[in-house]
């Protein structure tokens, strides 16, 4: 079964892989899941610190697949700018103007 939605042939190598590299955080996301719930059951400390290791390295490999896409895929950029290590309620970022995008990147806030 193929995870194109479009004929492979007609999509560019960049297209192809851009569906590559979400893919992959798809799998590393379900990956660090699965072990957190091990972790979360497992009664043998030994056996949890191994889960939770395993665990910590999908997450670096998500992390290294979001930011090629970061720098690869249109829209990664910016959203992540406006979004990631602010403090206001997640909901609330644009309109509070954390991130980079509401107040050309400085991080203070909206001067008035």
């Amino acid at each position: 079964m193929s995870n194109y939605h479009e004929p492979f042939e007609k999509l560019s190598e960049k297209a192809r892989d851009i569906s590559r590299a979400l893919n992959s955080l798809k799998e590393e996301i379900e990956a660090v899941d699965w072990y957190n719930q091990r972790v979360d059951v497992s009664d043998d400390p030994e056996l949890k610190a191994v889960m939770a290791h395993n665990r910590d390295e999908e997450i670096e490999h998500a992390c290294m697949t979001l930011e090629w896409l970061r720098r690869n895929m249109d829209g990664w950029d910016e959203e992540l700018k406006t979004y990631l290590f602010t403090n206001a309620p997640i909901t609330e970022v644009e309109e509070a103007g954390e991130g980079s995008s509401g107040n050309g990147g400085l991080n203070i806030g909206k001067m008035k």
